[in-house]
């Protein structure tokens, strides 16, 4: 079934994903112990209705709030799609879900379950994900130090933790730690596949070698959680981070173990950052900030020194649970480096992510990213102009993914759907 939004350039179509044994599923008052992804959507053209915004959610818990931090916990109740990602050449794609499970999907082979893996010792949730370059390992974190590799490329199809097929544990943690635990925001591996690189709840960042099964670097990057980082190009010289201290910060491996400093600072969020992705060229990269905004960085223009750049702000605000104020989407940062900003989308309730459109099909002149009011949104790489608003789902919608060769784009949302968008005719691309 496909649903045309002419005036969009854009199509919807449900996406038909192999839900292994659904026979387990038991729902009770509009929630389910085991979340389908493939539910059933309405056979409509898609709703073009305003869009509520978040609403405060009363009484506000403390031992919850830091619980539900990225524990996969919404005002609606616990949403599925964690994590959604096309892998590489596009014939794979992986997706986390609330509990314990990770499923991967033969794209080319009509969206078959390739792989069905049922994570090992979580902490509140699988908080990434990231599969090998030659597919086949992954690995998947946690609120823990230690995440846990994963044989994508066996024979496999039911991956049960150390039942049916050994998930390594790979320890992050390290003496310099004080032994403190800390969780993992965010992992990539290289493009070579020898190493992963993590973003602790502890400020930190981690590189892991695989091949000597220990760390091979430890940086005190930031100032509060690492939310995101990446590798800037193939050399995994440069590495991206961004943080809840409002900072990108970009770190050169080659001169970092003499200076012991990032190789430049970022400065222009006003708040946190959700995410970095890197256009794959070691000179550009994009962030996704709780001030909803997204920020085009040219790694040329960073900064030496943010010791007096942070400033600060005259009003209480949390994202997880309260509306963004009005009068700070005004704001500008005095110091704002940023190449373009990118608005109109809403970052709230959990670390929605963004990314440059792929290199192939469509230059990557684009800028998508998922929203709290339930789209998606593209923006033109250049003008900073709003190209298209993707509007299906009911809630959040936390990642989202551009095929890196077709017009086809999957999103996931906290209303426990897939869907997937079609670009034919009058397409972006």
């Amino acid at each position: 079934m496909l649903f045309v939004a002419e005036d969009m350039g854009y199509a919807f179509s449900k996406l038909e994903l192999e839900s292994g044994d659904d026979s387990s599923i038991e729902e009770t008052g509009g929630s389910a112990s085991r979340q389908k992804v493939d539910s059933s959507l309405p056979k409509k053209r898609m709703p073009r209705g305003r869009v509520l915004p978040g609403r405060r959610q009363y009484p506000v818990s403390t031992t919850k709030m830091l619980a539900g931090r990225e524990a996969n916990l919404s005002g609606r109740g616990r949403f599925s799609s964690g994590d959604c990602r096309h892998v590489l050449n596009g014939s794979l794609f992986v997706a986390a879900f609330q509990g314990s499970q990770i499923r991967i999907y033969d794209v080319d082979g009509g969206w078959k379950v390739q792989k069905n893996i049922l994570a090992r010792s979580l902490r509140w949730t699988i908080t990434d994900t990231s599969l090998s370059p030659d597919q086949r390992y992954l690995v998947y974190a946690s609120m823990s130090p230690i995440i846990h590799i994963v044989n994508a490329g066996s024979a496999t199809r039911e991956s049960l933790a150390n039942i049916t097929e050994i998930h390594d544990g790979l320890d992050f943690s390290s003496p310099d730690d004080g032994g403190y635990s800390f969780g993992i925001f965010s992992l990539k591996f290289s493009t070579d596949g020898r190493e992963v690189v993590a973003g602790g709840s502890n400020g930190n960042i981690y590189v892991y070698d695989l091949e000597a099964k220990k760390l091979s670097l430890r940086i005190s990057a930031h100032m509060s959680d690492v939310n995101s980082v990446c590798f800037a190009d193939e050399s995994g010289h440069l590495i991206y981070s961004g943080s809840d201290d409002n900072f990108c910060k970009v770190w050169d491996r080659r001169c970092f173990t003499a200076k012991g400093k990032p190789g430049g600072i970022l400065v222009g969020h006003l708040e946190g950052i959700t995410f970095v992705d890197s256009r794959g060229d070691g000179r550009y990269l994009i962030s996704n900030g709780k001030d909803q905004a997204i920020k085009l960085w040219d790694v040329r223009k960073m900064s030496s020194n943010a010791a007096y750049y942070r400033g600060y702000r005259d009003y209480e605000w949390d994202y997880r649970w309260m509306d963004y104020p009005l009068h700070a989407r005004k704001l500008q940062h005095p110091y704002d480096q940023s190449v373009a900003t990118y608005k109109g989308h809403s970052v709230l309730r959990t670390l929605i992510r963004c990314y440059f459109s792929p290199e192939y099909s469509t230059g990557q002149k684009y800028i998508y990213t998922g929203s709290h009011d339930s789209c998606i949104y593209i923006y033109d790489l250049v003008s900073s102009a709003q190209v298209a608003k993707l509007q299906y789902h009911r809630s959040t919608v936390r990642d989202c993914s551009w095929h890196p060769n077709y017009p086809i784009l999957v999103s996931s949302s906290w209303d426990g759907e897939v869907a997937k968008w079609e670009f034919p005719g009058k397409a972006l691309v």
